[in-house]
């Protein structure tokens, strides 16, 4: 990683950062470009169960560079939708701490990312209506999914922003932590600890089940897909170990 894309590990967890903090971690095509590099280095490594986002101190990211932005066509957008495009598309579980403020493409940044923990500072704001251009990287899309279209445009055409108290009572981010900004890192850490500690097989199965049962219409077809997956694992080594593990502490009582 360069040094405006930061990639660590503690346990099973990776950690990205955005590290670009003189420009509130701002994406340039560069950083988009290491961040999907990132993204794809953590999904190589069996060791990784699951990646926590964030941005280095005071921003959680600014959005994109105005000047790459203003420079941008087609393949230039693109080019900066890759990185948070590589995080929605990551077959891990993603968890962003969102450490200060999220702003358009940062907030699609934010959104791409499968839970948010949204830390004192924390600020959503779409800001693209106010900076005269169409949303862009599927804010739109995203926002209706997990916000619902009340929330969604009030923040896109009203100028909305939300912080971190707002956004947990709109169901944006999953909880707030106190203390510190650094705190939400920590925080999301210790969330990801239940991925952290099952088979990353598992973990890999059971988030591709809920991205296709999400787009199931009926009960009965969900279950199909999940039984599968379901009859895999319970032929796992894994699950054999657990469960006379299980077996044993119960006898033992």
């Amino acid at each position: 990683m360069s040094a405006e894309v930061l990639l660590e590990q503690r346990d099973r967890v990776a950690i990205i950062t955005v590290n670009a903090p003189d420009r509130r971690n701002a994406l340039t095509p560069a950083i988009s470009t290491r961040l999907a590099e990132a993204v794809t280095a953590c999904e190589q490594n069996g060791d990784v169960h699951a990646v926590v986002v964030t941005g280095a101190p005071p921003a959680f990211c600014a959005g994109a560079d105005l000047t790459a932005l203003g420079e941008s066509r087609e393949a230039g957008l693109r080019t900066i939708y890759a990185g948070f495009l590589a995080v929605a598309n990551c077959a891990l579980p993603t968890i962003a701490a969102v450490n200060g403020a999220a702003v358009g493409a940062g907030l699609n940044l934010a959104l791409a990312c499968d839970v948010r923990l949204a830390g004192p500072l924390a600020r959503f704001d779409a800001r693209f209506l106010q900076l005269g251009i169409h949303p862009g990287g599927g804010m739109t899309w995203m926002l209706n999914k997990i916000v619902g279209p009340q929330t969604a445009t009030a923040m896109a055409l009203f100028g909305q922003v939300l912080d971190a108290e707002a956004a947990e009572r709109a169901g944006l981010v999953w909880a707030r932590t106190p203390g510190e900004p650094a705190d939400v890192v920590a925080a999301a850490v210790e969330l990801a600890a239940a991925s952290a500690g099952a088979p990353r097989e598992l973990v890999l199965a059971t988030k591709q089940s809920m991205r296709r049962t999400a787009a199931v219409a009926e009960h009965a077809e969900a279950v199909e897909v999940e039984l599968v997956s379901q009859l895999i694992s319970m032929n796992s080594p894994a699950f054999a170990e657990r469960l006379a593990a299980m077996k044993a502490r119960i006898s033992g009582k």
